[in-house]
């Protein structure tokens, strides 16, 4: 044993006698992060080397060097195994008898199973203190000087504790690599395996294949020598310790071979393409390889894909708007959610390409161009709203390689459901956190009966998992409530079903599905309250142009109805009679609107819509303009806190399941601003009269948030308002437009 003698204990340490097995840069690089963070008390370190040890003593890493396992780990409160993967089990041999039972085991392999699998075969049973772990953080260089006392800052350990693990233990080894700076998540044994096999196993083992192919060639040293910056970054990882790889091969071959095959099948499909010329096919690959890589490095972080967003990358932003201001001039909001949707499903079932103009490039109309591109579909764009899509028909659809990750959209969820409930494939929906609380039942009810097997979660919300192979029938269904989504569902899942499918909705909601329907030659019929469609017909590829989303376009009609000495015209605004409630009801309040310059483009009726300041008056909404504008009445609750009078709102209970409750949301966040607001069962009673400044939360929900910014226009002060990162999903350019246009919003990190 060797001491090192110059240890100072200043303060009482978290842990008081660590070991760590293996000092080469991932046991080093800890050993030294955990000195200077000085959580440890006394820190050993074992290896087989002596002169690994007197460097690891020199450099002030450890405390204690240890060549025998089984005297470094007596009495110590936890062993980190940071030595080659294969060595697991002669290790866990060495101490078995050495270990108390509130000895805890970490490691830092990257392969879980082969630890836990050694860990049974020696104890006989998985130990309650084993918390196997994984930093995913490295470097090329190996050995105890390559140590790097930041290598852990801002990067990830995942932890594979098991149904057997204490849960004090895991605690204990997450604040260990949390005072090291790492981010902590927890993950399944078998899963975490299957991707680092695709994440980190299978690049290492493709980068040492192609420059060992490389180098064997005649001319490599003009291969070697002329090499770009992209052969270059890709084969860097090729120097790493080969050793080390090996060994993890051999400890996670099944899962290495899955994923190899994976990859060999794709390649295979990509030479066949480049061989028969197939410019769709090698376009597709090249297409959605690039947008998937920009797809999961945003949308799974919450963040816009527009480059002018970029200071809404956080997750958690404010807004803080300045109270006063009126709104001048013409502004176009961005193109309609809704029908972007449909435009990218229809698209990729049609047979030919279509081409869709003023694409909204929000977070959830791309989660929905992701999944078609994930289900083989090749698409081009979005370019400045600009979409090319070459569809591959009704049953052209090919399995996606993983779940569907939709992000916040409920539509796509919804819709997707009817299209995928008779595909011939097994698919899983998924969602962030906000979805997976959204009821799914309203849409796998019926699917269910046309014969469809989907699984949701307890509660009927996502994830949802669809059993492919159904053979979906016809039905005649009468909905329990007023929704397109639900409506929309029914129908796209009988463009597949036996016989006739007939919806009949108990009050009009928007009818974006079956104007499409018919713009992709697909024959509807629609008697009164009732739209049919009869399942095995074929859509046509076409060209689209997606109008300005009226529900956006709200947020700036209420605005100017409030601010005085407002004026602004809102350009090429979709009015279809299904969704212009919001003009019905604001005309109502006294509101000062004209519709002009009206047209149709590609079915849907658009126009130009000029507002000008008013003074609003309080009214009952007639229930049957409820589902006209379902999606603006976080808006309209605005409208009315300005208005003179009483505003009452009932049959509203829809708004209870959107991305938040926003009767419920909203009524708080008045009653913050100093407005007599009182929520029921299903709508709300708003007392028009004066907004204060103030704090509201807008609980992730984009229209609540948008709602409460134009609610600064008339308040007496200041409103700050909390969780806005979600306005991107439906209005990325929202900021801009509503400083352009006259008011002074600031975009700030909240406190944590």
């Amino acid at each position: 044993m060797v001491d090192r003698q110059d240890k100072n204990n200043a303060k009482e340490p978290k842990i008081k006698k660590l070991v760590i097995i293996g000092l080469g840069l991932i046991g080093g690089s800890l050993a030294l992060a955990l000195r200077r963070a000085d959580y440890v008390g006394t820190i050993v370190g074992c290896s087989r080397s002596q002169s690994t040890l007197d460097k690891a003593l020199q450099m002030g890493m450890i405390d204690q060097g240890e060549l025998d396992v089984a005297v470094a780990v007596r009495n110590a409160d936890m062993v980190v195994l940071a030595a080659p993967i294969l060595s697991t089990q002669a290790l866990f041999e060495s101490m078995k008898n050495e270990l108390s039972d509130h000895t805890i085991i970490t490691d830092a392999g990257s392969v879980k199973r082969y630890v836990v699998e050694a860990a049974k075969n020696v104890f006989g049973h998985i130990p309650p203190q084993l918390v196997p772990g994984h930093p995913i953080a490295g470097s090329e260089k190996s050995g105890v000087t390559a140590a790097d006392v930041g290598l852990y800052r801002h990067h990830n350990v995942i932890l594979t504790p098991m149904s057997e693990t204490d849960e004090q233990a895991v605690t204990t080894v997450r604040l260990m690599w949390e005072s090291v700076g790492a981010n902590v998540i927890q993950m399944d044994v078998d899963h975490h395996d299957e991707v680092l096999a695709a994440t980190s196993h299978l690049p290492h083992l493709l980068a040492f294949s192609l420059v060992d192919t490389l180098a064997g060639k005649p001319d490599n040293k003009e291969i070697f020598k002329y090499a770009a910056g992209g052969f270059r970054d890709f084969t860097r990882i090729a120097a790493s310790d080969p050793t080390m790889w090996h060994n993890i091969f051999v400890a996670n071959q099944n899962a290495t071979l899955k994923v190899l095959d994976q990859f060999s099948t794709g390649l295979a499909e990509l030479r066949t393409a480049i061989q028969y010329n197939d410019g769709e096919k090698v376009l597709g690959v090249f297409t959605r390889a690039k947008v998937a890589r920009e797809h999961f490095s945003l949308i799974l972080e919450h963040r816009a894909y527009e480059k002018q967003q970029q200071i809404m990358n956080t997750k958690k932003i404010s807004f803080v708007v300045k109270n006063g201001g009126c709104l001048k001039g013409e502004i176009r909001v961005p193109g309609d959610k809704s029908i972007s949707h449909r435009s990218i499903m229809l698209g990729s079932l049609a047979e030919g390409v279509t081409e869709v103009e003023g694409f909204l490039e929000g977070e959830d109309s791309l989660a929905t161009l992701q999944a078609f591109r994930d289900m083989g579909v090749v698409i081009e764009g979005p370019v400045n709203g600009h979409v090319k899509i070459f569809g591959v028909g009704l049953l052209g659809l090919q399995p996606p390689r993983g779940p569907l990750y939709l992000g916040n959209s409920g539509t796509s969820m919804r819709l997707l459901s009817g299209l995928l409930a008779p595909q011939s494939f097994d698919v899983e929906l998924s969602g962030d956190e906000s979805l997976t609380k959204r009821p799914m039942g309203r849409v796998s009810n019926p699917l269910t009966s046309m014969g469809a097997n989907i699984e949701a979660a307890a509660k009927g919300t996502p994830p949802l998992k669809i059993k492919g192979g159904q053979v979906l029938k016809g039905i005649d269904y009468d909905m329990p409530m007023a929704s397109a989504q639900v409506k929309s569902c029914v129908l796209l899942a009988g463009l597949f079903a036996e016989g006739k499918t007939s919806v009949t909705e108990p009050a009009p909601t928007r009818d974006h599905t079956e104007r499409m329907l018919r713009g992709f030659g697909y024959q509807v019929e629609t008697q009164g309250s009732k739209v049919s469609l009869t399942g095995g017909g074929t859509l046509t590829g076409t060209s689209i142009e997606v109008p300005a989303d009226i529900s956006s376009a709200a947020f700036f009609m209420v605005a100017a109805s409030i601010a005085e000495n407002s004026d602004i015209t809102l350009k090429h605004v979709g009015i279809n009679p299904t969704r212009i409630g919001v003009v019905n009801i604001l005309k109502a309040m006294g509101a000062d609107i004209e519709i002009n310059n009206t047209r149709e483009v590609g079915g849907e009726p658009v126009a130009d819509i000029r507002v000008r300041s008013a003074a609003l008056k309080g009214i009952r909404i007639p229930e049957d303009q409820v589902p006209l504008a379902i999606d603006e009445f976080p808006a309209l609750f605005i409208a009315a806190a300005c208005a003179e009078g009483e505003t009452v709102l009932t049959g509203a209970e829809e708004l209870r399941v959107k991305e938040s409750d926003r009767i419920q949301v909203m009524a708080d966040g008045l009653v913050a601003l100093g407005v007599d607001a009182k929520s029921t069962l299903d709508g709300i009673v708003i007392q028009g009269g004066k907004i204060n400044g103030g704090e509201v939360d807008s609980y992730d929900d984009h229209r609540i948030a948008m709602s409460f910014s134009i609610a600064a226009l008339k308040s007496d002060g200041p409103i700050r308002i909390n969780d806005c990162a979600n306005v991107a999903t439906s209005f990325p350019n929202f900021v801009e437009l509503l400083t352009t246009a006259g008011m002074s919003l600031e975009v700030t990190e909240m406190n944590s």
